[in-house]
């Protein structure tokens, strides 16, 4: 199931459990984590994008070692909330990734990026370094995003 909605989300997941959130680049995904009470969202990896294959394989492996229940994928909108080609990239993504098995939730990611970046800012944290660790702050983010929707019930 793909979906946009988080009470759609909400209604496939257990009571509890890990999610993964993933922010779509066009050469590399951002990977967070938030723990199974859906308090925090932590910052994963940062994985190369490659074909669609190695992707899922790579999916399945974090899945599997963090016992995750269900994905969050960051959706691209434009700012008047319309979407636009990395949108449905996006979209075709999340459909590509459903044969896992799990519930995905599309979650709008718009400002993701730069709120990572000044966290990552206030941490005077070296450009050098943000450039790497930018996607998966951003991941963070967007995962934070969804699970304060789905614990507050802002569906």
């Amino acid at each position: 199931m793909v979906t946009t909605s988080a009470l759609d989300f909400r209604a496939e997941l257990p009571q509890a459990g890990a999610l993964l959130a993933l922010d779509l680049g066009t050469q590399t995904i951002g990977t967070a984590f938030c723990d199974p009470g859906w308090r925090f969202a932590s910052p994963g990896k940062t994985i190369k994008r490659g074909k669609f294959g190695a992707d899922k394989a790579l999916m399945e492996a974090l899945i599997r070692e963090r016992s995750v229940k269900g994905i969050v994928i960051g959706l691209p909108l434009n700012m008047d909330g319309s979407e636009g080609p990395r949108s449905q990239s996006s979209r075709a993504y999340a459909r590509n990734l459903s044969v896992l098995g799990l519930p995905i939730l599309l979650w709008d990611e718009r400002w993701s990026t730069s709120s990572a970046e000044r966290g990552l800012i206030e941490q005077d944290m070296s450009r050098a370094k943000r450039a790497t660790r930018i996607d998966s702050a951003a991941a963070a983010v967007i995962l934070q995003g969804a699970i304060d929707a789905l614990v507050g019930g802002r569906f």
